[in-house]
This record gives structure tokens, sequence and C-alpha cells, in this order.
């Protein structure tokens, strides 16, 4: 067997790069994918069109008969797999995370300001210092930080840190005067200002009043999203992304993206959600129709045929909106973003125009709105609706008398399995014995009979595809904890997680053709990995290397050499 270095130097001799496709025959592989009834197909060889779509797997003798003066690609014996599909990322924020400031790995309120400061310190010239990732909880707090403890790190300039799911903020007193946010300021719709027992803020805004500091923030020139776009796309590749749905697209994005695709520059597959938020971009776009596939010299790298809404905040914050008050905070539900008509006017617009409606909703009483709008959705447009496969974008705390519901009216649960490892340490705080028998209830999904989509929600989460395979089959942390996992039975199979993240994503974003299976007639993303993700051990999925990423049958990404 040859080693990965090996491999690395064979298919790079034989022309890998972003090089034009052609026909392959890669072979000596461990290969394996799923079929259209999600089972398992073992096969050694794999053969290519020019057109970038597999042409025939199986045994090496068969193919090889059909594949005629194809290219051929030794994979050295390692196992090659359909590319992984994260259906629930941001990209752009992605790479701004990685180029700015992260507080994600600080263990406590005192590493987090001391990180600040020398942040700070390292940007004499930055007019904001910006960044995120902190998590209360993670530190222990007990609290949410103020503004007083962010100014012992930096008082002279406005510093502004979003909270690790990207639904609280955290300002320093030069940025809430800059914002106008004093005791007087009320709280906006959907949103809530922290206040002292005096009334006086405290330096944490929830939601919709993140934008009163936020709208000060100076926007990302043209330069910045480039370099975050490839910053983040060299990363997604390298971890065995293929494709990837990007839950919130800008117009600025949406141009980026569609001048990338049109120069062939493009080597990921992004399925894009645009921001229902901003009422300009939604105009010209219900004008336009969706965007099934950007021109451009490849096909199928960037679509943008869904819209993007939100019903509800994060449960760490507790914005998430619940029909019953919080269990360790009796005085609040959390927030709806929108009334029930508002709401429904908004997906309304959205679907009548052509788009899949993908509503972010954590809480049970989001999650009961906004199954209350698909259904009306359904009454009104029919089997139109329907096929537009619209979606419920995290569905984390689901009243088990609604789980039926999704079902029903044919809506995908779109999961991040991550956040029930990450969100063990306080969910059931959060809700109780009783409701947590429906927060993160992959398995009662299934059996009710609504569809799965697996993604990560990153940089929220690591945007690591082994790291949610691994959540998924265990309902563990990193380090085995708990022993057995948290509410082990709603754990999936091996088989149930890779479907998951790969046929399960691929039908989310309208797909299943193209994408999620090495079948014939899909196209050929695909990746070698060091280990088989269907009879590794659990915690061996976490040391997962992937040697090779394929998208189209373009080699786009290989593991630097070892030493």
């Amino acid at each position: 067997m040859r080693t990965p270095r090996l491999i690395a130097i064979v298919l790079l001799a034989l022309g890998g790069g972003a090089v034009s496709a052609e026909a392959l025959l890669v072979h000596n592989a461990r290969g394996l994918t799923l079929d259209e009834r999600g089972r398992v197909l073992r096969f050694d060889a794999m053969s290519v069109g020019s057109d970038g779509r597999v042409q025939a797997i199986g045994r090496m003798a068969e193919v090889a008969a059909k594949a005629g003066d194809a290219r051929r690609v030794d994979a050295g014996g390692q196992v090659l797999m359909p590319g992984l599909i994260d259906a629930h990322g941001h990209v752009l924020a992605l790479g701004a995370a990685r180029r700015s400031l992260q507080l994600r790995d600080t263990p406590d309120l005192a590493a987090a300001l001391a990180a600040v400061k020398a942040h700070a310190a390292a940007r004499p010239d930055a007019a904001w210092i910006t960044g995120g990732g902190w998590n209360q909880a993670a530190w222990k707090l007990g609290r949410f930080p103020t503004a007083a403890e962010l100014d012992s790190a930096e008082s002279a300039r406005p510093v502004w840190l979003s909270r690790v799911d990207g639904h609280a903020g955290w300002a320093n007193s030069r940025a809430l005067r800059l914002a106008g946010i004093t005791r007087d300021t009320p709280d906006p719709g959907g949103g809530r200002i922290e206040r002292d027992a005096a009334g006086e803020p405290t330096g944490v805004l929830v939601d919709a009043a993140m934008d009163l500091v936020e709208r000060l923030v100076p926007a990302e020139d043209a330069a910045e999203m480039a370099a975050n776009l490839d910053t983040a796309e060299a990363e997604l590749l390298a971890l065995g992304l293929t494709s990837v749905h990007d839950a919130g697209i800008s117009a600025a994005a949406d141009q980026l993206l569609r001048r990338r695709v049109a120069a062939g520059q493009l080597k990921i597959r992004l399925y894009g959600m645009a921001r229902g938020s901003d009422a300009a971009f939604m105009a010209r776009l219900r004008a336009e129709g969706p965007l099934k596939d950007a021109a451009g010299p490849e096909p199928g790298h960037y679509s943008l045929r869904a819209v993007k809404l939100f019903a509800d905040g994060a449960l760490g914050s507790r914005g998430a909106a619940l029909i019953d008050p919080y269990s360790d905070a009796p005085a609040t539900r959390g927030l709806l973003f929108h009334g029930d008509a508002e709401l429904q006017a908004q997906m309304r617009a959205a679907a009548r125009a052509g788009f899949q409606v993908n509503v972010h909703a954590i809480g049970d009483a989001a999650n009961r709105q906004v199954l209350a709008g698909f259904e009306a959705l359904r009454r009104e447009m029919g089997a139109r609706s329907t096929e537009l496969r619209h979606r419920i974008e995290h569905a984390q705390v689901i009243a088990l008398a609604d789980i039926p519901r999704l079902a029903r009216d044919g809506v995908i649960a779109s999961v991040q399995p991550t956040h029930a490892t990450s969100d063990m340490n306080m969910a059931e705080d959060r809700v109780g014995p009783q409701r947590i028998q429906g927060a993160y209830a992959w398995q009662r999904l299934l059996r009710s009979g609504a569809r799965l989509a697996c993604g990560s929600d990153f940089p929220v989460e690591e945007p690591s595809p082994w790291a949610g395979l691994y959540a998924a089959v265990t309902r563990e942390d990193a380090e085995g904890r708990p022993v057995g996992g948290w509410y082990r039975q709603q754990a999936l199979t091996p088989v149930q997680a890779l479907d998951c993240f790969t046929r399960g994503a691929a039908y989310a974003g309208h797909a299943e053709q193209d994408v999620g299976s090495l079948t014939p007639g899909h196209r050929a993303d695909f990746i070698l990995v060091d280990r088989d993700p269907l009879t590794s051990s659990p915690a061996a999925l976490l040391k997962t290397r992937v040697l090779q990423t394929w998208v189209g049958g373009r080699l786009v990404h290989t593991r630097p050499q070892e030493p």
C-alpha cells in the first residue's frame, strides 16, 4: 500500500491542481458510496467522463473495459468516498473569523480580556476592534460579560465582539456611547438590551438589538471579502467538503460569487440562501427569480435559489423563543422576531417567487410558528410549495406533538450535530427534563418520516464534517464525555450520519441528481481519506486525514507532504 506522501506525488505528477476535466479511471481504491436508497456500495475502481461525471463504479476489470484510454489514477489503496456536503454554514464569515480576533478557545474571562488587549495593541491604526467567538457558558461565568470588563482591555476605541452563536454581541463603553445606547433606549422588536438592576445597559445586546452597534462598524471592502472567500474555500476543501449551503448570502457576496464563477475561479460548490432581511436585495431577487446555476466555464458551482429568514434567536443567549418560560430564567420565554402574519408574509413572498424558504428556528415556539407558516403555504400553493422543499434551519427544540408536522408538509430539518454536543452543557438547564425530549431529536425526526440534512453552522462551530459525523454517532464531546453519549438514543447510525452529510444535504439543495453520491451520472465530487467512516471507531473519525479533494473530476486540494 502506498503512503499518503506517495499518493500526493503520484497525483501531482499526473497533473493535479485546477486543471481541465478529463476522462479518468481511478483504481486501487477502497471505494464506498450510498446508492439512491441509502444502501452502502463498495467498489475498487471508478471511471469519470470528460464531463466530470461518474460513468461507472465496480471491479477494476469491469470498469477498465468501459473506460477506454482514460487517464489512470492510482488511489494507493486509500478510501475513496463522496465529497461531504455542509448543509448550513457561513462561508465569508468563516474567512473573516480566521482573519480576526477569535475567543472560542479562551478558557475564562481573564484569558479573553488578555486576548482582546493583545489584539488591540497589535492594531494601533484600527478604528474598531472586532471579532467574536465568546461564550459565557464555557467560561462558567453564570452571567454575561460587561462593558466595564471589556473597557479594561480597550477603552479608547470601540470594541464589538459577537457571541459564538452570532445571536448576541459584547460592546465596550465606547461602542455603547457611539451607538447612543442608554438606560432610556428601548429594546427593539425581536431584540434585547441586557441591563443591570438599575436599568443601565451592561454591554451585551441580543439578536435585533445587535444592529444598534453593528450598523456603525465599517463594512468590509471588496478586497477583504475576496480574501475571506479565499481563506474559507481553502479550509473547507482541505476538510473534504465539496459543497456548502451558505445560510445568508448578501447582495455583495452574491456579486462576488457570480464573478468568481464567470472567471472559473470558484472550486467549491455553493448553494446560496439569500438574506431575507435585505429588502432591496429581496426585491431584486423576486423580480429575477431563483438562480439555478451561475454562468461560467464549469457548471454547478453556484446557485441562489433559497431565502433565509429568522423566527428567533439562540438558546445560549436565551433568545430562542419557547412556548413556556425558560426553566432557568422563569421571567423570559425568549424572543419571536416577527408576529405570525408578518413572518407568513415574508415566507409567502419568497415562495411565490419560486424560492425555497429556509427559516432559522431554535425554540419550540419558533418551530411551531414556522410549521404553521409552511402549512399555510401548502394550503395556498399546493404541490408547488412542497416541491420547493422548504427547510427549518436548526430545528433544535420542537414540542413532541409538533414533530410529525415536518413530514406531513415535506419540511426538511436542517440540523447541526455538533450543536448538540456544544449545547449539552446548558440545554437541559434552559428547557428542563420534559422539553429536552424533543430537542436535538434526530431519531424522532427520522422515525416521523422527516428528512434530515446535516451541517455545522460554521463558524459558530468548527467546520470539520468529521467532527459532525463523530457528534452524530456518539453524542459525546471530543473528550468522550459523557460516556455513552448525551441522550444517546437520538444518535444516528454511521450510515445515517454519512447519508445526512451527503445525500440528505444534496436533496435539501435540490441537487440529489448531481452530488451526494458516486453512482453513475453524478458529478465526480470525491475525496481520498485515510480511514473508512463506516467501519472506523467513532473516536478515529476525529483523526481523519483528507488526502485529496476532487470536484467535478478536478483535483482541487492535496494534503501537504509530511516530513
